[in-house]
């Protein structure tokens, strides 16, 4: 049999045409997203003043299975697409596994990441809407980026409010954003009501994701023509995403493999949701059982340490609440934490995964992340991001143990992009500089006890 290549690439032709609808597959849908003033369940009225009417039909739409890619967006996917699914050979060896480990790098473009997958789609409807600029939050800076990139190909201004301590680490990301004519401010600021607020009560704060999503929704429902988009957690944004998975499973059947394990990294969960996709559907409808392993940060243990309630997705609890496993919307994760993956809650469609014992997940310290991630640079040539770094460590142990029982396993993890915009934290890692800050159960029940009382 000839050995399976390193890389391979799908033709422009294979590139799907439609978006995979997970929910339309699951046994239990996610709770729904509830309307603060009312606690009833949100409306496509409700959604409008924040979001753009289809994207809004998108969010609530449970049983849609497949839902057809705009031509103009498959036209610009086209741009990078289809990303590769790589053979770590190398890594293999260094590891001395029997394992056969793959990943899907999303890391081919300007932005760097995945996040352009669903940036253009969402820029896509603001247009076809007639808007004229949207706002939005990002925390280290790739889901800016590629917002950035997409509004200016739409022709829309863009503000990103940027997590405050992600706005100080890494200039060059707000310097990207800038160039394709992104406004970027830092996030708390004081150029929204929600913003003062939260630096009256905390003026030394790095900000948090909820913080950021705050401004940008103000900012969004009090500016003529201005919508609110969001680069993860959201239904539609897994929806867009699922072309990474789509394009993985494509790739597998070709080489006739089909992964025992697939892992990705877990911060809202967009990555993950759009990676596992197919093979999901798989398990839920019997097809395979294959493992899902969800890795977050111990910094930020949404699911791991979190509680499974309804809870508001920002911090100036604007936005609807939705049923997810949260630390709650004022939890604000360690100034020292470097990793990514800072959002509080997780996405509703993965959480309710998790719940029903679909899913597992794992956490790990940022200093054994950033370990696994110089490993594989060294054998993969690529400099992963800090936050596909956690894919990275969980896929080395997995294939680790696979070296203790002698299985030959198929791993699949998520690589979501490329780390040269985070060498302050490389450097801290490198200079023994970078420490690991494992919240106490103490530090959590401040988040937890802000949670809404909802029966």
């Amino acid at each position: 049999m000839a050995k399976i290549p390193h890389r391979l690439y799908l033709s422009e032709e294979q590139i799907p045409k439609q978006w995979y609808n997970l929910r339309a597959d699951m046994k239990e849908q996610p709770d729904p997203l509830l309307n603060p003033a009312t606690l009833k369940p949100v409306t496509i009225d409700d959604l409008k003043p924040v979001f753009c009417e289809e994207l809004a039909k998108q969010e609530l739409d449970g049983t849609t299975r497949y839902i057809d890619i705009p031509e103009e967006v498959q036209e610009m996917y086209k741009v990078y697409r289809p990303s590769p699914l790589i053979r770590a050979y190398n890594l293999e060896k260094a590891l001395d596994t029997p394992a056969k480990i793959y990943y899907k790098f999303e890391g081919n473009n300007t932005s760097g990441s995945h996040k352009l997958n669903s940036a253009i789609a969402q820029a896509y409807y603001a247009k076809k809407e007639g808007l004229t600029s949207v706002t939005t939050e990002t925390g280290a800076g790739q889901w800016g980026t590629a917002l950035s990139e997409a509004c200016s190909y739409f022709g829309l201004d863009l503000t990103v409010y940027m997590v405050k301590g992600s706005y100080i680490q890494k200039p060059f990301r707000k310097a990207v954003i800038q160039t394709f004519g992104g406004n970027v401010i830092a996030s708390p600021s004081d150029t929204t009501v929600a913003g003062r607020k939260i630096l009256a009560e905390n003026p030394n704060t790095t900000g948090s994701l909820g913080c950021a999503i705050s401004e940008a929704v103000e900012t969004a429902t009090t500016t003529p023509n201005c919508r609110y988009v969001l680069g993860s957690v959201l239904n539609q944004v897994l929806l867009h995403q699922s072309i990474i998975g789509l394009e993985t499973k494509i790739a597998m059947e070709m080489l006739g493999e089909y992964p025992d394990v697939v892992i990705g990294c877990a911060g809202g969960g967009s990555n993950l949701g759009g990676l596992i996709g197919p093979f999901m559907q798989d398990k839920l409808t019997g097809k395979a059982n294959p493992r899902i392993v969800a890795v977050e940060p111990a910094s930020c243990p949404s699911l791991t340490r979190g509680k499974y309630a309804y809870d508001f997705c920002d911090t100036g609890k604007m936005t609807p609440m939705a049923r997810m496993y949260t630390l709650g919307s004022g939890f604000i994760p360690s100034a020292n934490h470097a990793g990514g993956l800072r959002y509080h809650g997780m996405s509703p469609i993965l959480s309710k995964l998790y719940h029903d014992g679909y899913m597992e997940a794992v956490s790990y310290e940022q200093t054994k992340v950033f370990e696994a991630a110089t490993l594989f640079a060294k054998k993969e040539t690529i400099l992963p991001a800090p936050e596909s770094a956690h894919a990275i460590k969980g896929a080395i142990d997995e294939a680790l143990k696979c070296k203790e029982t002698g299985e030959a396993k198929t791993i699949l993890f998520g690589l979501t992009g490329t780390g040269y915009f985070d060498m302050t934290a490389y450097e801290s890692f490198m200079n023994k500089t970078m420490t690991d800050y494992i919240p106490t159960d103490e530090d959590l029940e401040k988040g937890f006890a802000s949670l809404p009382k909802i029966d």
